[in-house]
């Protein structure tokens, strides 16, 4: 089973830049160093009105693999330090689901 781990927030367009790096330093790499992270992405979607939807997905091997990363209660948002400086607003709940069916293209070869 593979179960996807969904965040979704907002924050002002013009950080955009800053917070993917901010990310990447923080959460992207909890990531990749919590035992049984299978992968992460980050969506990031203009809304117009200067400010971006931002969405986190990562594909974990368990529930249990998740407590690794985000505490016990896996339904709570993992927040740091310093992102009361981009965000806007902050969930208090994420989404997860059991992955049924799907394929991917990694590294030029499909993998179902």
């Amino acid at each position: 089973m593979i179960i996807l781990r969904r965040w979704t927030g907002r924050i002002r367009t013009a950080d955009r830049d800053a917070y993917v790096h901010y990310i990447e330093g923080t959460g992207g790499a909890d990531y990749r160093n919590t035992h049984g992270n299978l992968g992460f992405q980050m969506l990031m979607r203009d809304l117009g009105d200067g400010t971006s939807e931002v969405t986190t997905l990562s594909w974990w091997i368990s529930l249990e693999a998740i407590r690794g990363f985000a505490g016990e209660d896996i339904s709570r948002a993992r927040y740091y330090p310093e992102d009361d400086r981009f965000l806007l607003e902050r969930p208090e709940h994420v989404e997860h689901h059991e992955v049924m069916l799907g394929r991917m293209i990694v590294g030029g070869t499909a993998a179902d």
